[in-house]
């Protein structure tokens, strides 16, 4: 299966406008044998079915894991243009 290289993880927050983080496909896989994706600094980790259906997974300890509302596959251009 060809799992997308990244995703938008999009997160209700207290303010105006939504959390976002993009997070980057990992060589591990979670419990559910599906792609680990994680942000740039590694503290963001979510294991992402093909559906869609993302399971975070902590990357410390104390770590409260929110649901993301959405997560958003990125095309390789969307996801090159975002890092700039």
């Amino acid at each position: 299966m060809n799992y997308p290289e990244s995703y938008e993880l999009i997160f209700q927050a207290g303010g105006a406008e939504d959390d976002v983080v993009v997070v980057q496909l990992t060589a591990r896989s979670g419990a559910g044998g599906y792609p680990v994706y994680e942000d740039e600094t590694g503290i963001v980790r979510a294991e992402i079915s093909e559906r869609g259906e993302v399971r975070m997974q902590a990357s410390g300890g104390h770590q409260v894991l929110g649901a993301p509302l959405l997560a958003r596959p990125l095309s390789s251009h969307a996801a090159a243009h975002r890092a700039d």
